[in-house]
């Protein structure tokens, strides 16, 4: 896996492109930090199915926003609820506590 900073990305932008890096994983830092994670990407009908997985385990991990999963799965907003629900994957997180202060709202 190749590895460049932020700043040498900035330098260099087509570092990600060039024939040599094509076909690896490379990490883009900021301050020694993973930020970005540039993916090679074969075609064909095998790519979509990889996104969707990707986006909605990136989702049930909390680690993108529903319309973020959506974008990157190729699918509509409801489409991406549909998708999540035939995986078992809630759309609605309640924070803890937050079920019963919504269900006291609507009194006894």
């Amino acid at each position: 896996m190749l590895t460049l900073t932020d700043d040498e990305l900035r330098r260099a932008p087509g570092t990600l492109f060039d024939h040599e890096h094509q076909s690896q994983l490379t990490a883009v830092t900021t301050n020694g930090q993973p930020v970005v994670l540039a993916l090679p990407l074969g075609g064909g009908p095998q790519l979509h199915a990889a996104l969707l997985d990707l986006a909605a385990t990136l989702y049930d991990r909390e680690l993108i926003s529903l319309g973020k999963a959506a974008e990157i799965a190729g699918l509509s907003y409801s489409e991406m609820i549909d998708e999540l629900g035939r995986r078992d994957i809630a759309t609605i997180r309640l924070a803890p506590g937050q079920l019963e202060r919504e269900l006291a709202a609507f009194g006894p």
